[in-house]
């Protein structure tokens, strides 16, 4: 929960300013935050509430459901907050401008490619970042590379810093940060407003 609360909230302040210059939408922004937030949390701690209580206590069982599941979990409500957060951008669309800087018209397409990206590299992002460490954690273990709790759980958070700390650069260059679209991939009353063949757009981050 506090962990999509701070994600949600980076989300929220680091989208595409132009929904929030032209209508007034933050309130509701602010709900569909909480929703998702809500339900994010509550899909990630599913999984081990059932293995807890109804599933079977298997050493694979316990591998996959505490170890391997969430992580895809986390890459996927992760991907799921930034859409759901910053939906108004392609409900009322984003601002698209030419090679100048000069603003050619507000676009729903444009919108809807940039939180797409967003959320595939967010979902790239914690989702390798919490895939990694734990496979490689098994790994130690199954070497018997360390001998004590304490030192697993050292060994543990220096995969997770490592691989968060290389994949952060990744995910951000995924996708520009001023992101490109065709003209012809616009809406009609863009398209006859300029003669630029490519228009660019803030993705946010």
């Amino acid at each position: 929960f506090v962990f999509h609360t701070y994600t949600t909230g980076f989300t929220l302040f680091n989208g595409n300013g132009t929904a929030k210059a032209d209508y007034s939408i933050q309130e509701k922004q602010i709900y569909y935050s909480l929703g998702a937030i809500s339900y994010a949390a509550c899909v990630g701690a599913l999984p081990l509430v059932f293995v807890n209580r109804y599933l079977s206590k298997s050493s694979l069982t316990q591998l996959v459901v505490r170890n391997l599941l969430p992580a895809p979990l986390l890459g996927l409500t992760s991907a799921f907050t930034v859409m759901v957060v910053r939906s108004p951008e392609f409900v009322h669309g984003i601002e698209v401008m030419d090679r100048n800087g000069k603003v050619v018209g507000v676009s729903q397409k444009a919108g809807e490619k940039a939180v797409k990206e967003t959320a595939l590299s967010r979902g790239l992002l914690f989702g390798t970042t919490f895939l990694l460490p734990p496979v490689l954690t098994h790994f130690v273990q199954r070497a018997k590379l360390v001998k004590t709790p304490r030192t697993l759980a050292a060994v543990r958070m220096i995969f997770v810093t490592s691989v968060l700390a290389g994949m952060l650069p990744v995910s951000l260059s995924v996708f520009p940060q001023c992101g490109e679209i065709k003209r012809a991939d616009l809406e009609p009353e863009i398209v006859s407003s300029t003669e630029e063949t490519e228009l660019f757009y803030n993705r946010g981050i």
